[in-house]
């Protein structure tokens, strides 16, 4: 997926949604502030009860269901080889969420758990880097996890990025 797809498509599902979270390997590069490295795939928060009308707009735009574990995750695929990765979450009151995992995992969100990022200049919600580094927990790495922790624990040792463009 190109950086111009992905903002058309956080775009649109801000239409159908508040919650727009960029995560994965698109998350890393926005707190980056640019690409690094080809992405497969886009991996993306949105609140569960709004699942049904993100899928509606997917579906709309000619995406269909490739995998689905719902209620933990589902990832929809477009003939062009775009794929997007949905993670509906929970809110509470507190602005913290809980994603169901697989075999009764939960995975947490605490509030605050966001941050902006820039992908191609323009600003997207996305995951922190100490949430991206949690996520990464208790798996085992591919390639471009090593790659993107590297970068996240540069992210995380850094002050916060001034916005692209420098001091207007």
């Amino acid at each position: 997926m190109r950086a111009n797809q992905l903002l058309d498509l956080v775009h649109r599902l801000y239409g159908v949604t508040p919650v727009v979270w960029v995560g994965g390997g698109w998350g890393v590069d926005a707190l980056v502030g640019r690409q690094t490295r080809p992405h497969g795939d886009l991996d993306v928060v949105v609140d569960a009860p709004a699942l049904p009308a993100v899928l509606a707009l997917l579906e709309g735009l000619g995406f269909v269901a490739t995998e689905d574990w719902l209620p933990v995750r589902i990832e929809v695929a477009h003939a062009d080889g775009r794929r997007v990765d949905l993670h509906p979450v929970t809110f509470a009151e507190d602005g913290s969420g809980t994603q169901v995992g697989l075999d009764g995992a939960v995975f947490f969100y605490p509030a605050g758990c966001t941050t902006t990022g820039y992908v191609d200049g323009q600003p997207v919600i996305c995951l922190t880097a100490a949430q991206q580094l949690a996520f990464r927990q208790g798996f085992r790495w591919r390639d471009v996890d090593h790659h993107d922790v590297a970068l996240l624990r540069q992210v995380a040792a850094a002050p916060e990025p001034e916005p692209p463009g420098g001091d207007n």
